[in-house]
């Protein structure tokens, strides 16, 4: 049986029920889901951006520049609310940042305070940069990100470009200004030219006059050289009295400081105080008189008195009756005894041992009596006596400071009259030396200022004089002088114009790969019967290919029709991508017959493998190595490149090339799938029994 007739009879059962032919529908508007969906999503995102909500803070103060007020935030701010590009909200900066944070807004515009005046500040002496500050969350997304920077970069140079024409403007008038400046110049040197030989005569008389001033001046600073060694020394001893009495009226005063509340409210209490000091020292002194004389006799006196109690309580208590109740009375009195006749032992001692030291107690205790006597004499008045001595002490400290501080400055004084003597005299000199040589010079400048005239006559011819129509015209080349005329060859109109040649391979591929999940890649019967393994291959993909057919045809109408695809070349596109189904469908044919259950999963990793490496959204030089590696051996990468050509236009170089490829796909793929045939006619225990069954 031949492979259309095969193929036809696969078809064929797809008729024998309501669910097959549903199936059979859906394969063949597969290819509608991933690529009508996808082009339609990502269709023109471009002229939606007015719908991307954006912050805009506004808080330039605004500037004034040669009487000219500025305001580039309001400019800058109108234009983006007038524009087509973001939908604009204008909030402060705290609702911004808070915006961009939590994805109420995706991005935000702010110019500073100082925005215009540092835009104003090209035109001055301390020229500034300004900034615009673009604040992005790549959280929110991405992409919104990327458009926003080339958006933005147009609003700087926009920017850029105003400043530069105010600082451009501002060069110009002052070559006008120059101009006339010169001019003026010049009649001013044809004067100059009169007034130096006037000056040459006076030069003459000058120099005569510096001879006797250079006398007069070398007398007067050998006189202030003596003056100085003196105010020298004087300053040294003033200093040193200074700090003297400085020192002595710390002590005074701190001394002062803590007696003088004593001596303020108490004068009557020192003064009995004093009084009774004097009278305790007199009785002290007459008591250790009595002590002296007293303690032998007190000490014998002590023992006879213990040696009798003890005497007692041995007769009544031990003797005759233990149980008397004076006993414990008497035991106490007994002990008591015998510790003053101890202590007037000792008393006795210490008057004997210290008979020195009592006798220089007794000397120091009439010393103390009679300077209590004074004390009490002078209490009443000794805070006045206090603040005299304390007046008349800070009195000297303070005269001592100002004499030092009169003679550090009559120092210094002499020390700048030295130094300015010197620098006369010496001036002097030179100004006598001057003299000469400004009488030589003037001789030279007389010649000079003649040429200096000339010269600025010529000068004023050779500076530009721009009037306010030439001026603005220079600014505006200047201020721009580089304009970007770029011209795009065969241009993409939207986006999804530019992505079509990466998602229609992608939606064919998916088709041929869910048509194989419901048709045998290989006939079964035919392999059965000992068919030619090249029939039983062909009459596995003439079906899948036919649906391919009808895939194509359903995707470029919806394409063409529904989302408005332009093609340059269409005829040549819909043909071209027939041969694509056709490559596709023998290529995941042969996986599926070689590798069974398995060659399903192959089927995804090649679809991954071609999606990633055919450069469909970014050249592929940008990706990394193993995919540049791979990129030449796998059809896709052709089919994107012949597809771009044939929807957007240009050579139909890489468009042949993709048709050789694809057609040494087909027929290697159709080989590898009949050598396949060709094993599966024998019947092995894998075949039998598979170890993968999906």
């Amino acid at each position: 049986m031949r492979s259309p007739r095969l193929a036809a009879l696969e078809l064929r059962r797809f008729g024998r029920g309501k669910l097959p032919m549903a199936a059979l529908i859906a394969v063949l508007l597969l290819p509608l889901l991933y690529g009508a969906l996808y082009l339609c999503s990502f269709w023109d995102p471009y002229s939606r951006l007015d719908r991307i909500p954006a912050a805009l803070v506004n808080a330039d103060e605004g500037a004034t520049a040669d009487g000219r007020r500025i305001a580039a935030g309001d400019e800058i701010a109108g234009k983006l609310l007038d524009s087509e590009v973001f939908d604009w909200h204008e909030v402060s900066d705290a609702q911004a940042r808070e915006g961009v944070e939590d994805g109420t807004y995706y991005l935000s515009l702010t110019m500073p305070e100082d925005f215009s005046r540092r835009i104003a500040s090209s035109s001055g002496d301390t020229p500034e940069t300004s900034a615009l500050r673009v604040r992005t969350n790549d959280a929110n997304n991405y992409i919104v990100g990327q458009i926003s920077r080339s958006v933005f970069s147009e609003v700087r140079n926009a920017a850029s470009t105003d400043a530069s024409r105010t600082f451009l403007d501002r060069i110009f008038i002052s070559f006008s200004d120059i101009h006339d400046a010169t001019e003026k110049a010049a009649e001013g040197a044809e004067e100059l030219k009169d007034g130096v030989g006037k000056a040459k005569k006076g030069s003459k008389d000058l120099a005569d006059g510096l001879k006797d001033a250079k006398s007069g001046s070398t007398r007067l600073s050998g006189g202030i050289s003596k003056l100085h060694t003196g105010a020298g020394e004087l300053r040294t001893g003033s200093r040193q009295v200074a700090e003297g009495t400085q020192q002595l009226a710390d002590k005074v005063n701190g001394v002062a400081e803590d007696v003088r509340p004593y001596l303020k409210n108490d004068g009557k209490n020192i003064r009995n105080t004093a009084r009774l000091v004097a009278d305790s020292s007199r009785a002290v002194r007459h008591n250790l008189d009595l002590l002296v004389k007293a303690a032998p006799g007190t000490s014998v006196l002590a023992h006879a008195s213990a040696e009798e109690l003890a005497g007692i309580h041995r007769t009544r208590c031990e003797e005759a009756d233990p149980d008397d109740p004076a006993c414990p009375a008497l035991q106490r009195a007994k002990v008591t005894a015998a510790d003053v006749a101890a202590v007037a032992d000792d008393v006795e001692t210490l008057v004997k041992d210290a008979d020195g030291d009592l006798k220089t107690m007794r000397d120091q205790l009439e010393k103390l009596e009679k300077q209590a006597d004074e004390l009490a004499a002078r209490g009443p008045r000794l805070e006045e006596d206090l603040e005299f001595t304390v007046g008349r002490i800070n009195e000297l400290n303070s005269g001592a400071h100002k004499v030092s501080k009169g003679a550090a400055s009559l120092y210094t004084g002499l020390t700048e009259a030295k130094t300015g003597s010197a620098e006369l005299d010496s001036g002097v000199g030179r100004l006598k030396k001057g003299a000469g040589d400004l009488d030589g010079g003037l001789y030279r400048l007389s010649g000079g200022s003649e040429e200096l005239a000339a010269g600025l006559g010529e000068g004023v011819e050779k500076i530009p004089d721009y009037d306010e129509q030439d001026r603005d015209r220079r600014t505006s080349v200047m201020s721009d002088p580089v304009q970007l005329a770029a011209r795009s060859l065969h241009e993409a109109p939207n986006y999804g114009t530019g992505f079509a040649p990466y998602f229609i391979p992608l939606s064919l591929w998916v088709g041929a790969m869910v048509a194989y999940m419901i048709i045998q890649p290989m006939n079964r019967r035919a392999l059965a019967a000992g068919g030619s393994a090249w029939r039983i291959a062909l009459a596995g993909w003439l079906p899948v290919a036919s649906i391919g057919l009808l895939q194509v045809g359903a995707l470029m109408s919806v394409l063409h029709f529904g989302l408005g695809l332009q093609t340059a070349r269409a005829a040549g596109t819909v043909g071209f991508l027939a041969l694509v189904t056709c490559c596709f469908a023998a290529i995941i044919q042969w996986l599926n017959a070689r590798f069974g259950a398995a060659g399903r999963i192959l089927v995804l990793a090649v679809l991954m493998l071609q999606l990633t490496s055919a450069g469909g959204t970014y050249p592929v030089q940008t990706s990394p190595g193993f995919f540049n590696a791979i990129h030449p051996f796998l059809p896709m990468s052709y089919v994107v490149d012949a597809l771009r050509r044939l929807i957007t236009g240009g050579g139909l170089g890489p468009v042949w090339q993709a048709v050789a490829v694809l057609a040494a796909f087909t027929a290697g793929a159709l080989a590898l799938t009949a050598l396949s045939a060709r094993r599966r006619q024998v019947w092995t225990l894998d075949r039998l029994h598979p170890e993968l069954s999906l």
